[in-house]
This record gives structure tokens, sequence and C-alpha cells, in this order.
């Protein structure tokens, strides 16, 4: 682990090859440039002091280059322990970017990283899953005074600080980014969809076609991954409670059952609800000898974890 003043990564050694994935990023994000181009002459965050809790890739990389471009300082924690790409948090830290984060944290570092991005006292903060928001509600609650807003990105997010907003526990006001069209439309539909085929087969090495594809919500994201897993041959079961999303999804050419029913059928399942309990253990028991099970939603919640240990004889990494 190295440590300097400002950030934790892993290895500084690999910021030459973090330098290379962000100027790739950097040349494929044009919106991002023409911000940055303008936000450095106007420099509309002047004085602010960002904290950052998302996905440290080199798409990520490129929006703290255009953040502090715009005159803020920032902090950076990553919001899955296993997100990070650990060669790009070494090239931030060695331009001199604060980054708090590395591949394969556990638990404890994971939630001790965020608080080092609380230490510099932020006035705004970006989210990924809500975990840096509710860190400061419910162990600094003392820094919602000095924060002037925040953002959050994905759709279990929203659906965690809705609640902490119903019950009147939200102490500062915060940006649905979930709810934006260019969001949910654009990203979640197209970009969530392709990333998530892309995560199976790497993972797997499957072959889709000829499968029998459960996809557990048709929201956004699942009518994107849903579209994307028909168009590699699979056969698409679209499991859905909310009644017009399931007459949507009939509607685009999908079976639509109960997952007490599609669990007997699927060869390949994913969840795309952002609730949680979507598969427990009485399907883990109906499904085929080899079935794949995986998520794509924010935290691990959908997939009861502890039905499938409690299901299973025995555990084997592949990779």
């Amino acid at each position: 682990m190295d440590v300097s003043g400002h950030s934790t990564v892993a290895d500084l050694s690999l910021s030459d090859s973090g330098e290379k994935k962000v100027a790739w990023a950097r040349s494929r994000m044009p919106a991002l440039a023409a911000l940055r181009e303008s936000a450095e002459h106007d420099l509309p965050l002047k004085g602010q002091r960002v904290a950052g809790c998302l996905h440290v890739t080199k798409e990520t990389a490129v929006l703290i280059e255009t953040i502090c471009a715009a005159g803020a300082e920032i902090s950076w924690s990553g919001c899955n322990p296993l997100s990070t790409q650990d060669d790009v948090a070494a090239w931030l830290a060695r331009e001199g970017y604060g980054v708090h984060a590395w591949h394969g944290q556990s638990t404890d570092d994971f939630y001790r990283c965020i608080d080092r991005t609380l230490d510099f006292k932020p006035t705004l903060t970006l989210d990924d899953g809500a975990d840096l928001i509710y860190r400061v509600h419910s162990t600094f609650p003392e820094l919602a005074e000095g924060i002037i807003g925040g953002t959050e990105e994905t759709t279990t997010g929203v659906h965690r600080l809705r609640a902490m907003a119903d019950s009147g526990e939200l102490l500062y006001p915060v940006i649905a980014v979930n709810d934006a069209e260019t969001k949910w439309d654009f990203d979640n539909v197209h970009g969530t969809g392709q990333s998530t085929i892309d995560g199976i087969i790497r993972a797997t090495s499957v072959l889709l076609a000829g499968k029998d594809f459960v996809v557990a919500g048709y929201g956004h994201c699942g009518k994107g991954l849903a579209a994307r897993a028909r168009g590699m041959g699979a056969n698409v079961i679209v499991t859905e409670i909310n009644p017009v999303a399931a007459l949507r999804a009939v509607m685009d050419g999908f079976r639509v059952m109960r997952m007490d029913e599609a669990a007997t059928l699927g060869d390949i399942f994913c969840t795309a609800t952002g609730m949680k309990d979507v598969i427990v253990s009485r399907h883990f028991d109906s499904m085929k000898d080899g079935a794949i099970v995986c998520n794509t939603g924010h935290y691990d919640c959908e997939i009861n974890i502890t039905d499938l240990e409690n299901s299973s004889t025995g555990m084997t990494q592949i990779r």
C-alpha cells in the first residue's frame, strides 16, 4: 500500500499504465472536454471542496480533472471495494489529486477511505450508492451544516435517499442524477445493458445464444439488459412486480412471469431492481444445476447471499 500526504492507493508504480487509460477515456468524452474548456475560464466551483464516492475508473478520472479545472478541491474514495482500477488511482495520486481507494478493500477499509474524504470538510458531495451521504448522516452529522448539497447517481442510492427524505432524516439537498432523462434513457438503458452483458461474458465465457436468460426488473436498466441479451440470441424471460412495467415487457416481446416460475426455467439470472431479496432460497432450490446468478444493481442485497450459502454444498473460486 502506498500512502502519501493526500492519497492512499495500492501501488504508485502503476501510474504510467493509468495515464494511458485516462488519456484514452479523455479522448472519448467530448461533452466533459467542452465543459472543462468553459469551466477553466469561469471557475464555477472556485472555493468548493468536493468529496466524491464513485467508481475509481479512467472515466471518473476525467470527471475529477474537470471538477478541479472548474476551481474545486477534491477528495475521492471508491463506491465499490472491487471496482477501483489501481493504475488509475495511482495516476490520480501522482498528479496530486486526493484519492483513497484500491481494489479488494475490506469493509473496514472501504469506510475508512470514505472517512478520509470527509476530513477536509466538504461543501459538496458526489455519490454512487449513497454510502458517502449516509456516512455523513450516521457518523459525522456535524458536517452536514457546511454541505451545500450533493448528487446521487444510481437507482439504488436514490431509493435509499428518498426513504431518508420521506422520514425527515435527510440533512441537506441532494440532486437525483438518476432521474435525469439523459441518465436513465441513455446510460441506464444502453450503458448498463452493454456493460452487464460484457461482465457476464468476461466472467463465465458462456455462449448466450439459446440460453434462457431471466431479467429481474424491467426498469430502464432491465429494459436495456433484456434487449441486449435478446440481441445475443438468448431467450429472455422478464420478472416484474409493477403491472405497467410487466405489460411493457410483454408488448416488447418478452415472456413475463413470477420469479417462482422463472427459477425452474432459467440458465442465467440477472437482477436489475435496486430492491432486496429478489432471489431467495426457494428460487435457488428450484434452479437447474449449473445456473448462473448475477446482479447488475449497486448492492448485493438483490440476491440473498446468505440463502445461497445455506443452499450450497461448497464454494470454488474459478477466477
